[in-house]
């Protein structure tokens, strides 16, 4: 039995796709008409094509990153508001990407979608590069039938945390590199300068003070055994994030030790905390149930804690607590947040609140990180000199004590 691809025109005058089985064209014809709508074309469904896609999508790596997808999302919303249907829109994107893994991907939805699927379920085969953050709007947004507002909205939520993302890491490449450089530096002294100039100080047998004996030691034991230290740590470090990836209970203690961490503390709350809004926000204004909408943006947090933490409050929400007193008793989110979230709640506008308490945790999120480096910036030029400090007195000192003897 073959599969065919048509085209009606629907009472509403909308065009619709679909695929239908049968023997023959002429039999899938009278399968569709049968169904009252008006026929405007019919052809035959190439299904090796997709099962090639599908295949080639197997083989490559099928997780679309943050720029591939708000890129996606925002031309897709575009393509939607211009009145383009959703399979034309899905088949221009098609057509226009270059990459084999986002055809493949937007392929198969497509021809989940003409097989009579929803764009949501459609999207859900691809966890890894759609998240249920992502299929939930998506469905509120076809049950609305804002399909074009909800893409755009989510667009620039992919945005703002790939923005976010970048600032991070930006932040953090200046100290990380600096730190790099320095290490570098120091053990390149130990290991290739220090011997050389402290060897004629034990060929004499010359009395040595305590800091050039340090170094010695410690010069010593980083020439013969830095590699193996180094090939230890790495295993060490390696050893630690498989077990922390794999292992929830072993995740959630040491997860459960950084929130008590003076200044880490603070940063990991206001993350989880601001992502959580913002998710929040998004699905409320999709039109998704904020009970349902708690527990996909419980979700995205990725502190364990906090995360079961949330999704107690949501239990106390569905049992009839206000949500701004639920989210308070967590004691993980901002009282600022918590004033706008129980404006929102009182005057049923909360979404918009929500997007508000984010964009303003999002603000300090940036003026924290800002902060933190003003200040662990000095401290790092401070620790690093103090140990090329030590390096140089335990050098200069023999000198000082040979030219007093002399």
């Amino acid at each position: 039995m073959a599969v065919f691809q048509y085209t009606v025109m629907l009472p509403t005058g909308k065009e619709k796709k679909g695929l239908i089985e049968a023997d023959t064209e002429r039999l899938a014809r009278q399968k569709v008409k049968d169904t009252g709508d008006v026929l405007l074309d019919i052809q035959l469904y190439h299904q090796p094509k997709t099962k090639k896609y599908i295949e080639k999508l197997r083989q490559v790596n099928s997780k679309i990153n943050f720029s591939e997808l708000a890129l996606l999302t925002r031309q897709l919303a575009s393509l939607l508001k211009s009145g383009i249907v959703l399979e034309e829109a899905l088949q221009a994107l098609i057509e226009q990407s270059e990459k084999a893994k986002i055809k493949a991907v937007l392929l198969s939805v497509k021809a989940k979608i003409l097989e009579g699927a929803s764009f949501a379920s459609a999207l859900s085969q691809f966890p890894s590069s759609f998240s249920s953050l992502y299929c939930a709007t998506v469905a509120a947004g076809e049950r609305s039938g804002h399909l074009d507002v909800v893409l755009d909205n989510l667009a620039l939520y992919i945005e703002k945390q790939k923005k976010l993302k970048q600032h991070v890491y930006q932040a953090l490449l200046y100290p990380l590199l600096m730190t790099l450089v320095s290490t570098s530096i120091i053990i390149f002294l130990l290991t290739y300068v220090v011997p050389k100039m402290v060897s004629v100080f034990t060929e004499n047998h010359q009395s040595l003070p305590i800091s050039t004996s340090i170094l010695i030691a410690t010069s010593s034991f980083v020439a013969h055994y830095g590699i193996y230290l180094m090939i230890i740590i790495v295993m060490g470090v390696v050893a630690i994030f498989y077990h922390y990836k794999n292992n929830n209970t072993f995740k959630l203690k040491i997860q459960t030790f950084l929130l008590k961490m003076p200044l880490l503390k603070n940063m990991i709350k206001l993350v989880n905390s601001a992502r959580y809004a913002r998710t929040f926000g998004i699905l409320l204004k999709a039109g998704v149930p904020a009970t349902e909408a708690m527990q996909i943006s419980a979700s995205v947090i990725n502190n364990l804690p906090i995360r079961n933490t949330v999704e107690k409050a949501r239990d106390n929400v569905i049992e009839g607590g206000a949500i701004y007193k639920s989210l308070k008793q967590t004691n993980h989110f901002p009282a600022m947040s918590l004033h706008l979230i129980s404006s929102g709640e009182k005057s049923g506008n909360l979404a918009d609140m929500l997007l508000y308490a984010s964009d303003n945790q999002e603000y300090d999120i940036e003026q924290f990180i800002k902060s933190l480096l003003t200040l662990f910036e000095p401290v790092l030029i401070l620790l690093m000199g103090s140990i090329v400090l030590f390096i140089v007195l335990a050098v200069l000192l023999p000198i000082f004590t040979i030219n007093q003897m002399v």
